[in-house]
């Protein structure tokens, strides 16, 4: 429903949303698979309005990273399920979460590279019911406030229909009481699956150290992994401090990304649920990169430092990793806004090759597609392309990254957030690393993280990382 009611070329082609109900409690029951560092996020956005005052049809919105958001253009709308349209018993909670294509920063798509204070990126929405003036308060501070009314309605909208889904259901099972026992049921056998793969783990401690690549230089992340019998234990202590750039992750996105590289470690098919996250335990420090405080800028830390969270994890426990960044291209100017994030290579497994081309790890959305692409917006795309032989070599081989080369037709300001261009995705047991990616401006290499004006006729070009062999190359 909310792909289908959505206005927006980033919701409705790329699918950069998510939707997921919840029990009265605020846990998780059952999310959407889609783009994980909303869902393992979105219990704060519940947990942030659960006490409200709740009430059929009212509906509750925030986007505050320190009061259960992530970043700002991730706008959550969560709606109370009761019995009856009148009233009755509470059932739980139907929540969509959606990248608005912008919410009124300092530049067009509200994902500036450069941002050091929160305010820089947009809007910040304290947890508030969600009303029509609202609506109109929060629009008219953003660019194309007529798209960000509508998407905003189709949230609503996807709201509505998991409100009645869950009502229905409840009539079908014979009441909430029934209800509650059926979602605490499903919690519980996820938990049972969760604790019994990591059962058969070896146990034991693991160390993994991995670079963040800031403005202001590289960044240090530190994991102790530890799987204590059915429990696993993530400590981040000794990471970098929270800095002042936007690299900053709210704590609930750093849960999110471990609780993804845990559903990869053990089993992808159990439910996806709050039961999953049950046995694992996630240790930060108050005022770091991985806790950040309010008013920290956050743009790069939901969609960056979640990547390499999640591959600090999976590196702990041997994996090769993928292109660990979504890299990130906003362009705009006054009368369009434009996001993208771009896949590339995923790293060799111990038994097969990488895929080429996906979005990897905490990113899952599709591509804006090429005539979609040049229909909305004032730009060419000069190549669309597979990056051949980036992919790290090894008894597997990496996936190799893309190319996406689009050329302005206007001008229009462009803002570039991404990752592994000084530093390359590792291989695994033997396998070689993939290729650092590379963004350029007219053949002239940028920075990881720019900013900049583009105009008609210029053209800019990414190149995204290709993932990290497994595996010693057969001679």
């Amino acid at each position: 429903m909310l792909v289908r009611a959505a206005h927006s070329a980033n919701i409705k082609e790329r699918r950069d949303c998510s939707t997921a109900v919840f029990d009265t409690h605020g846990q998780m029951v059952m999310q959407a698979e889609h783009i994980p560092v909303h869902l393992g996020a979105m219990p704060a956005a519940v947990a942030a309005v659960l006490d409200g005052d709740h009430a059929p049809g009212r509906s509750w919105i925030l986007n505050d990273p320190f009061a259960g958001g992530t970043h700002l253009p991730d706008i959550t709308v969560v709606t109370p399920v009761f019995e009856r349209a009148d009233g009755g018993a509470l059932l739980g909670f139907a929540a969509s979460r959606a990248h608005h294509a912008d919410v009124g920063g300092r530049v067009p798509g509200s994902m500036p590279a450069d941002s050091t204070t929160l305010e820089e990126e947009g809007v910040v929405i304290a947890p508030q019911p969600l009303t029509a003036r609202l609506v109109d308060e929060l629009a008219t501070q953003m660019r194309q406030p007529e798209q960000r009314r509508a998407d905003l309605r189709a949230q609503l909208a996807a709201n509505a229909t998991g409100v009645r889904r869950l009502a229905e259901l409840a009539a079908k099972l014979g009441g909430g009481d029934r209800l509650a026992e059926a979602t605490e049921a499903v919690l519980d056998y996820a938990e049972r699956r969760t604790r019994a793969e990591l059962e058969r783990m070896d146990g034991g401690a693991r160390e993994a150290v991995d670079l963040l690549e800031a403005r202001e230089g590289d960044l240090e992340l530190r994991l102790r992994a530890e799987v204590r019998g059915d429990e696993m234990v993530l400590d981040f202590t000794g990471s970098a401090a929270q800095h002042e750039g936007n690299l900053n992750c709210p704590v609930a996105v750093t849960h999110s990304a471990c609780l993804f590289a845990l559903r990869v470690l053990t089993d992808p098919d159990i439910p996806p649920s709050a039961g999953v996250s049950r046995p694992l335990r996630v240790i930060t420090e108050p005022g770091s990169l991985l806790d950040a405080h309010a008013p920290a800028a956050v743009a790069g830390g939901n969609v960056e430092t979640s990547s390499r969270v999640a591959d600090l994890v999976l590196r702990a426990f041997g994996r090769a990793l993928g292109q660990g960044t979504m890299n990130n291209l906003t362009l705009g100017n006054d009368a369009f806004t434009y996001y993208e994030t771009l896949g590339g290579g995923q790293g060799a497994c111990p038994d097969a090759d990488g895929p080429s081309g996906v979005h990897v790890a905490m990113s899952n959305t599709l591509n804006t597609p090429v005539e979609a692409l040049e229909l909305e917006f004032p730009l060419v795309v000069v190549e669309y392309a597979l990056r051949r032989g980036s992919g790290g070599a090894g008894a597997f081989r990496g996936g190799d990254g893309v190319i996406r080369e689009v050329e302005a037709q206007e001008e229009m300001t462009y803002s570039l957030i991404t990752e592994r261009r000084r530093h390359a995705p590792p291989g695994a047991a033997g396998g070689e690393p993939g290729a650092t990616g590379r963004n350029l401006l007219d053949g002239e290499e940028l920075e990881p993280k720019a900013t900049g004006t583009l105009h008609p006729g210029q053209r800019l070009r990414i190149e995204t990382p290709g993932g990290g062999g497994h595996g010693p190359t057969p001679r």
